[in-house]
């Protein structure tokens, strides 16, 4: 069974003349799309080169003023825009980007105010509350034996080739969690094994329902770094707690922004992901050290629930996380405040996410609250 998408009110999408739409079949530069703090509130921009950022609302206002191109109504926030993307509106966006690097608007002194330097503005997470968040567990070969031997490494791998299994994924909170680059992650008190897991994060662009891993990617709006922060301190009575271990404030930095898919290609062929702690690199990992594929991840979740536009689905962590950061000496213990974490994917960007403290528990609890990780673990 496939789910059926129904559109409507996107008739104005498709009144673009036909002598403009052939020539924006393909964009003239390739665009990255983000949310960015600008004026009053949080606003889809454009990104260009890495460096220019356009206002998509008043960038297509302005194309509008020339009356070759028709009206087009333009999104509220990311997740209308990826719900609109393919039925047309990525053709007015490849014409705001056209129109703004063919007539030399990105700098000098004909750029007009609604394109702004990207390091002047607040860059805020693509997706401010994505509708879901899936996380790929224990999905990267050098994850799984962290802190082993060459040897035990090499036993494993060849236990995982020979039975992968299906994949295992878990729900992470969204609002709460998601935060952007620049934004600090906040180390609970009391929670001390703090850990970091880069991953590569598919943003779902269209409603998918028992789809296969063949035609997975024809469900793909586009791609982001993602960075699942986890909580290794566990309950006191030992049993495992997935909304304790992945669930806190801060939890699930996303972005810089979204590369929609026809910019970056096939990310199980170019996709190279690494994390820096103060600027000492703890993982680094490409696409072949991955049991189940994005596509594959992307039916066994689709056989469970529905994904729908700007759902995001990661793609799991490799080795480097603290356990083998322990192992090899690279690192002494889990995240500390103050420190700075930086998870690069090549083709997307980098997302740098400085650490602090938070804030004292309030004194009037009454007991129920998780507890620090001391009071019931030798550290």
């Amino acid at each position: 069974m496939r789910f059926v998408t129904t559109v409507v009110g996107l008739v104005t999408f498709l009144n673009v003349s036909a002598a403009v739409a052939q020539d924006t079949a393909v964009p003239s530069e390739p665009f990255k799309l983000g949310t960015f703090q600008i004026d009053a509130g949080p606003q889809v921009g454009i990104v260009v080169q890495d460096r220019y950022v356009i206002e998509l609302g008043r960038g297509n206002e302005s194309l509008q003023a020339n009356p070759a191109y028709a009206p087009v109504s333009m999104p509220a926030d990311m997740l209308e825009l990826i719900g609109q993307y393919e039925y047309g509106l990525k053709y007015r966006i490849y014409e705001i980007v056209d129109d703004a690097v063919t007539q030399k608007r990105l700098r000098g002194p004909r750029r007009p105010a609604y394109i702004h330097d990207v390091d002047d503005i607040r860059t805020l997470a693509p997706i401010l509350y994505p509708g879901k968040i899936l996380n790929a567990a224990g999905n990267f070969y050098s994850h799984v034996c962290e802190g082993c031997t060459e040897e035990e490494q090499a036993e494993s791998d060849r236990q995982h080739r020979q039975n992968r299994g299906i994949p295992y994924l878990f729900l992470k909170p969204s609002r709460g969690a998601v935060i952007g680059t620049g934004e600090s992650v906040v180390i609970p008190p009391g929670r001390d094994r703090i850990d970091w897991e880069v991953e590569f994060g598919t943003v779902i662009g269209r409603p998918a329902s028992y789809i296969s891993s063949a035609e997975a990617e024809d469900y793909v709006f586009g791609y982001m770094v993602t960075i699942d922060i986890s909580d290794r301190g566990g309950r006191p009575e030992g049993r495992s707690d997935w909304f304790v271990g992945k669930g806190h404030n801060s939890f699930a930095p996303q972005g810089p922004w979204i590369v929609p898919k026809e910019f970056y290609g096939n990310p199980m062929e170019r996709l190279h992901q690494q994390l820096t702690i103060d600027g000492v690199t703890v993982q680094d990992a490409g696409a072949g050290d991955m049991i189940h594929s994005i596509w594959e991840l992307m039916e066994y979740a689709s056989s469970i629930i529905t994904l729908f536009p700007g759902d995001v689905l990661n793609s799991g962590t490799s080795g480097g996380t603290s356990t083998g950061a322990f192992a090899d000496g690279t690192r002494s213990g889990y995240l500390q405040a103050g420190e700075l974490i930086e998870a690069t994917i090549e083709g997307i960007g980098t997302l740098r996410m400085p650490t602090v403290a938070g804030d004292p528990l309030p004194g009037d609890l009454s007991g129920a609250q998780l507890p620090a990780v001391s009071t019931y673990r030798d550290n």
